[in-house]
């Protein structure tokens, strides 16, 4: 056998990413290895090195699938903690930090420079498919923003969606806003859109790019008007659905006056349900609305970090998944999510769900599921979440050599128990992409230098 062929071995506990017991594959009258040939899991189970084979040693650790990221804001990765908004809410906070601070994205390298800093941040928490929600286009925008972060995701490896946003009005929260947040119109949204999908877009099941439609916010940042070409348009293309949604109650009052419905009911109206689409946040939703959601197969990008930081409340997503319906794990921005990692993520998935509802109302389990199977799910990447033979080699190797790991009598929940933590090993797509907890190639301090530059930069200018 050929030196294309990988084997970890040895692992303390796998997490499959499958449902119900399938979840703990049972090292002990299994195996523990795993093998994988070129991009694609061969084998699992008792298996000896063969001729030439590279061998990944295992043992002491947790192995699981890559987690899947299903909504994040990448450019926001040079705003955290902006003082202007640390203790705003929603709508206050996107007049004090993305509409102010936009004027400062207005040349490639920054906006490559926050993108590549989010993605590393999720690549060593062991995240292989990331979903950036890029909103930063506006008409005259002097550089190819959709190329910028598609090149910066593959030069770390990851699997990229880049779900295609922007606003075809002026909102209400762009007060003051710079010309990097004057609205496109609905022809430039379509056309660039299109022009990503012919560009970028694979359909396939394990695709490392995909292209999705992604208008900012279907209530605000487009007239009710153009919510159906949108739709009609992505689904003549083949490619999905996603924007914000209930995120406060905000949407709700909105809604209700304005067009006499709930949010999820005027989505409706409009094309936007179905399997092909899914919603950030979905915080403040009825029992109707659940229903509903599950009925159609839209699905949810459960951000509960960002809702807990903005104090927008905590989403239903265990009410959701009982009711059979479409949950993701998903970071948000990082500004309104200073730690937007996945092992963090998942953590306070874990926590905030049994603060609010008891302590079974979420499992660690349930926790995995969500951020691997549930997201490739939604994202239409089939191949990807669970460590079966004959998917896509998405694989995360964690030691448990943190003294917050020590002590469990069941280690193998301890991706999500015990929250933050480093993998040693993280492949994607077959391809070692993370190796002795650190990015091959990459220099950590460099581009700690650089964002500290930036932020000095983008502070320097707000004085002047």
């Amino acid at each position: 056998m050929s030196s294309s062929t990988i084997l970890i071995r040895g692992a303390k506990g796998i997490l499959t990413g499958l449902a119900g017991d399938a979840m703990r594959h049972d090292v002990a009258t299994q195996g523990a290895d795993i093998r994988v040939t070129g991009s694609t899991i061969t084998a699992i189970g008792q298996l000896e090195p063969l001729p030439d084979e590279k061998v990944i040693d295992a043992s002491g650790c947790i192995v699981m699938p890559g987690w899947v990221n299903t909504h994040h804001h990448l450019f926001q990765s040079l705003l955290k903690g902006i003082p202007a908004g640390i203790n705003l809410p929603l709508l206050g906070w996107l007049t004090a930090v993305p509409v102010s601070y936009r004027r400062h994205f207005d040349h490639e390298a920054v906006l490559r420079l926050a993108a590549r800093l989010g993605m590393v941040e999720l690549l060593l928490s062991g995240c292989t498919t990331v979903a950036d929600h890029q909103y930063h286009y506006y008409p005259g925008m002097p550089f190819d923003a959709s190329a910028a972060v598609f090149d910066e995701a593959e030069d770390l490896g990851v699997r990229f969606v880049l779900a295609r946003g922007g606003q075809t009005i002026k909102r209400e929260v762009d007060r003051n806003a710079p010309p990097q947040c004057q609205p496109e119109t609905l022809e430039q949204f379509l056309a660039s859109v299109e022009k990503d999908v012919h560009r970028y877009h694979d359909p396939a099941a394990d695709a490392m790019r995909r292209v999705v439609s992604a208008a900012t916010t279907p209530t605000w940042s487009v007239p009710p008007e153009h919510l159906k070409p949108m739709a009609r348009e992505a689904r003549r293309l083949g490619i999905r659905l996603h924007s914000h949604l209930s995120e406060t109650k905000d949407y709700i009052t909105y809604c209700k006056e304005v067009h006499n419905c709930s949010p999820v009911e005027f989505v409706e109206q409009h094309e936007w349900l179905g399997e092909d689409v899914w919603f950030a946040h979905l915080v403040h939703l009825t029992p109707a609305e659940i229903q509903t959601l599950a009925a159609t197969g839209t699905g949810m990008a459960h951000c509960p970090q960002s809702n807990c930081r903005l104090g927008s409340g905590v989403a239903p997503a265990p009410a959701l998944m009982k009711a059979g319906g479409r949950v993701s794990l998903a970071v948000d921005g990082a500004a309104s999510n200073e730690a937007a990692d996945m092992y963090h993520e998942a953590h306070t998935a874990w926590m905030v769900h049994r603060a609010v509802g008891g302590a079974d109302a979420i499992s660690a389990e349930d926790v995995v599921r969500m951020g691997t199977f549930g997201g490739a799910q939604i994202l239409g990447l089939d191949a990807v979440g669970t460590l079966e033979v004959g998917k896509a080699a998405d694989i995360v190797v964690m030691p448990l050599n943190e003294p917050r790991q020590w002590g469990l009598h069941d280690p193998i929940i301890a991706p999500v128990v015990s929250g933050a933590a480093r993998p040693s090993t993280v492949l994607c797509a077959g391809k070692i992409v993370v190796e002795n907890g650190a990015i091959p190639g990459l220099d950590l301090e460099a581009l700690k230098a650089d964002a500290d530059e930036a932020v000095a930069t983008i502070l320097k200018a707000r004085a002047a």
